[in-house]
């Protein structure tokens, strides 16, 4: 039975993102700095990705790498970066703030969707620091946000598979669960099999580069919609 299930890839340069979207990429998620998990890309990237895309364009908005407890500059940064790239023609954000306790900090994350509004924002993968799953997605759903990027609060997707169909059970359509963390074509069946999520992420990266391979994102779309 055809599936219509789609696939983000996490980009953390133009190359990639061109790729994607030539590859059948649903949307592509700009990021910066690979080393620390992503940040917020340029304004220069996020033009030229705009104009060289037609396919959704996603874009982190993370002013480190690190913890995701930020201080009052750090947030301001956020709310500068939310309102500047609005301008740019994207499609969505992609944060996610947590208090010093590893719950959701529902205030800033709120004051953040305000701001990006009438943007849909997805919460990334600061979800798998949090001490309650459970109650931490009814917290990122009571935010607004649209999409819940997650490996199941382990280190990766295989691992935290059990916890994922489990927050696919509880989120009941409210968000989406985006599966997303060490997810390759090699494993995208087993766990889709498992989670049965309707949106999956992936850098689609197979080397020691920072660029996705092409290949690897057609794989990822064959095997989901098999």
């Amino acid at each position: 039975m055809f599936q219509n299930k789609k696939i983000e890839i996490a980009c953390f340069n133009l190359e990639s993102a061109i790729f994607a979207q030539k590859a059948g990429a649903d949307r592509v998620e700009l990021c910066a700095n690979i080393s620390v998990g992503g940040t917020t890309p340029s304004i220069e990237i996020i033009q030229q990705a705009r104009k060289n895309l037609s396919i959704d364009l996603y874009v982190m908005i993370r002013p480190r790498g690190g913890d995701f407890v930020y201080s009052e500059a750090e947030l301001e940064q956020m709310k500068s970066d939310i309102v500047n790239i609005k301008k740019l023609g994207v499609n969505g954000f992609v944060f996610g703030i947590l208090n010093e306790d590893k719950t959701i900090n529902i205030e800033q994350n709120n004051a953040l969707i305000e701001l990006a509004t009438p943007f849909s924002c997805t919460f990334h993968r600061a979800f798998d620091a949090v001490s309650n799953y459970e109650q931490a997605l009814e917290d990122v759903i009571s935010c607004g946000f649209s999409t819940l990027l997650t490996s199941g609060t382990f280190s990766n997707v295989m691992e935290g598979k059990e916890v994922l169909k489990k927050l696919v059970k509880q989120a009941k359509n409210r968000i989406e669960i985006m599966p997303g963390g060490g997810l390759r074509s090699m494993n995208i069946s087993e766990l889709n099999q498992i989670v049965n999520a309707n949106w999956y992420h992936s850098s689609a990266i197979t080397d020691e580069t920072e660029i996705a391979n092409s290949e690897e994102i057609i794989q990822l779309k064959e095997k989901l919609q098999s």
